[in-house]
């Protein structure tokens, strides 16, 4: 298996020194059979949205689509029948590595053996790589530890194994983004990692906008942030880019690319420039976390034997270099590759990541795929989406688009026309009239009501009328009967209105001072006529009283105004 796996690591250096013949960026990085798979997974889920309208597929789906495609491209043609929507799968499968900048490993065996770039004990068969890729051969060594009952201690493995696996592949992920901004795939797994409220909402938004201006989610997400920070032309329409709402985590997010990259170019020596990137990227991901975290663990372990892997590579280059040169004197670098010691020393950093990515490209595929293709929204192992699910949309569209904003703006407006009518006033007066105008265009005669104020409570007992209270009826009945008999025979007009009031705030007056004498005479049964003629006398004095004072010093209707607030 190793001496396998060192072949195909030597197939991707033959890809590494003949770049120019496969694509046309140095910065192309190897798909390995996981990632292969993801984006399988990712292509059939785009397939099925364009023809069934949901962006989702089955696991056992995925599965037979994918062993069909490993035999289609190797060329191994069996008795197997064709998935459904083969055609349209495989060309978006390899859309997504266009877009993305990357190479499988199948497509990379098959351009070095058509340029020959490999030697007779260096041949790969189609049917070895077909097993590695598969899994297959990495199967068969571990047959005895696949075949063992499961046990408590065996789960306790298994889910620190996932937990690994996930740690080092959100350190990959940064690697990879510095060295591909292209790379959609290593944005889905660290976009959110550690956490910066960059859920799916805000990945569906970048992805959209991505799609629109046809950029990678990266290079989307930076375009937006500069736009913001420095301001320009398209400051002002980024005021409505639903983008807006994730400016805090997205700024966050592409500063601390920012940060490895400076790395990258100012730190001339390779072997300190790869441990500090690993280091800053190991204490942003443990961030917020306890020291007893699994993942925190994990990923301290997963930088360690980074670490040791970018030392190996830079000796092993050292060799080569030493070994190729032996009494030639060193070639003198050109003069636009310096750039002041900041360009070619980080090119040589970029291409120990290339070789270090490399290396984990070509690592044996993961055995349980259920795991690698989780579709579960509600699990998220260590707080990460998985990746179908982040490129899925949050909400499915119910197929009824809005109403257009003309019509909505012009709903609106008509809603508040209307509060402005049923709200408005005519003077700052006019709640005293607007009741009893109403009620005058309700009758059918010219009557004009009386005071609406309740009637004030007696404290009685059952069957005991008092003599006080019929006499106040009679009064009221009479003063109103002979008031409306006056006011018919008068013409509707301004002044005849403030007449009416004022004999209204007559009867408010009257109804004030006669409540007390009810109170205080209940317990009296019988009354004298005496006492009924000094009452009238009292009550028509006091009223003449206060319409000359009303008159003089009230504004029409403010008695009842003032007394509609006193209650």
């Amino acid at each position: 298996m190793v001496t396998f796996q060192q072949k195909i690591l030597h197939l991707v250096k033959c890809f590494r020194r003949q770049w120019p013949l496969f694509s046309n960026s140095e910065r192309t990085t190897v798909c390995g059979a996981d990632c292969m798979l993801m984006a399988l997974q990712l292509s059939m889920a785009e397939v099925n949205k364009q023809h069934h309208g949901d962006f989702t597929v089955s696991l056992s789906d995925v599965l037979e689509t994918w062993k069909y495609l490993l035999h289609d491209k190797l060329g191994l043609y069996e008795n197997m029948k064709e998935p459904e929507n083969y055609g349209d799968v495989k060309k978006a499968y390899h859309a997504f590595l266009a877009r993305s900048n990357m190479l499988d490993l199948i497509d990379i065996y098959q351009k070095c053996c058509s340029l020959g770039l490999l030697a007779e004990d260096e041949s790969i068969y189609p049917v070895q790589l077909l097993e590695f890729i598969s899994g297959v051969m990495n199967a068969q060594e571990n047959n005895g530890s696949v075949l063992s009952t499961p046990t408590r201690i065996n789960r306790q493995a298994q889910e620190h194994v996932k937990v690994a696996v996930l740690a080092r592949k959100s350190v990959c992920s940064y690697l990879s983004l510095l060295v591909n901004s292209k790379d959609d795939l290593a944005v889905a797994h660290i976009l959110n990692v550690p956490d910066r409220g960059l859920g799916r909402e805000a990945f569906t938004n970048l992805k959209h906008a991505s799609q629109e201006r046809k950029m990678s989610i990266f290079l989307m997400a930076t375009s937006f942030i500069r736009t913001i920070e420095l301001g320009g032309r398209d400051s002002a329409s980024s005021l409505y880019d639903p983008l807006r709402a994730h400016v805090k985590g997205l700024s966050n997010f592409v500063n601390f690319i920012d940060k490895l990259q400076e790395i990258v170019g100012e730190i001339l020596n390779t072997r300190i420039a790869g441990g500090r990137i690993l280091s800053t990227v190991k204490m942003h991901l443990i961030k917020g976390r306890s020291n007893g975290d699994p993942f925190c663990q994990a990923v301290e372990e997963a930088v360690q034997d980074l670490d040791l892997k970018i030392k190996n590579i830079i000796d092993s280059q050292q060799e080569t270099s030493t070994a190729s040169t032996t009494g030639v004197s060193p070639a003198r670098p050109k003069l636009h590759s310096i750039n002041h010691g900041t360009a070619y020393c980080g090119r040589d950093t970029v291409k120990v990541l290339l070789v270090l990515l490399d290396e984990e490209a070509v690592s044996p595929p993961t055995q349980n795929k259920a795991d690698l293709l989780c579709d579960n929204e509600n699990l998220n192992l260590c707080g990460i989406t998985s990746v179908l699910t982040l490129f899925r949309s949050p909400a499915r569209s119910s197929g009824s688009s809005p109403k257009p904003l003309r019509q909505r703006i012009l709903k609106s407006m008509d809603e508040k026309v209307i509060k402005m009518k049923q709200s408005s006033i005519k003077s700052q007066f006019a709640c005293t009239y607007k009741n009893d105008l109403s009620e005058m265009s309700g009758q059918h005669s010219c009557a004009i009501p009386t005071c609406k104020q309740p009637a004030p409570k007696q404290h009685l007992k059952a069957g005991k009328p008092t003599g006080l209270g019929t006499i106040s009826e009679s009064v009221h009945q009479t003063r109103s009967y002979t008031e409306m008999g006056k006011l018919s025979c008068q013409p509707r007009n301004k002044n005849s209105e403030n007449e009416q009031m004022d004999l209204n705030n007559d009867k408010i007056i009257c109804d004030k001072e006669s409540e007390p004498s009810l109170q205080k005479n209940t317990k009296r049964l019988k009354t004298s006529s005496s006492s009924k003629k000094e009452l009238d006398s009292k009550i028509g004095g006091k009223r003449k009283q206060t319409k000359t004072a009303s008159k003089n010093k009230l504004i029409a209707g403010q008695a009842k105004l003032t007394r509609f607030f006193q209650l």
